[in-house]
């Protein structure tokens, strides 16, 4: 067997630690949006986010959990998933992971490939962060890497977050195993 090839990603992690004061939290003008929360939602409903938002960007970790362990994850009770809908269409979402006291991380966050460029984004993210520090935390954390949009580094830090911490890894290259 074949052994797929490496390639270099860079990993910004960051945080924020109060709420911010200048947050998008109106949708874009003219943009009919809704921010509905799927509790518990089917693994099959979950894939087709994840794979569409991510797949222009490399996501591959949770394609390769069995269904029964992406359940255990996406409906847990302290995962809370986000979906962004425009004009009654799935255009993005995001995922909030309470499991650690006191402190939650944006773990994904997206929009489909169709919706970029429409300032969803900032929008997206302004609302999620808007319902994390509902919850008082004392730290909101996300990660982002370099296979990720390029604008998504400065749109968290536009939005609050400040890097603690950046390291380069080596992994295989996603795209040499899917099917």
């Amino acid at each position: 067997m074949t052994t797929a090839p490496q390639i270099e990603v860079t990993i910004s992690y960051l945080e924020m630690l109060e709420r911010p004061h200048n947050l998008l939290l109106h949708s874009p003008q003219g943009k009919k949006t809704s921010l509905i929360r799927a509790y518990k939602p089917t693994v099959s409903f979950y894939r087709y986010l994840y794979n569409t938002i991510g797949e222009p960007w490399l996501w591959w970790e949770r394609r390769m959990l069995s269904d029964d362990a992406l359940a255990q994850i996406i409906q847990d009770d302290n995962v809370e998933i986000y979906v962004l809908y425009y004009d009654g269409v799935p255009a993005g979402y995001a995922e909030l992971d309470r499991r650690e006291p006191k402190e939650i991380d944006l773990a994904y966050m997206g929009l489909i490939p169709d919706f970029i460029g429409q300032k969803l984004g900032p929008y997206l993210l302004s609302s999620i962060i808007d319902i994390a520090w509902s919850y008082e935390p004392k730290r909101l954390t996300v990660n982002t890497c370099s296979l990720d949009h390029p604008k998504a580094l400065g749109v968290y830090q536009k939005c609050g977050f400040t890097n603690y911490d950046r390291n380069v890894k080596t992994i295989d290259d996603p795209k040499y195993n899917q099917a």
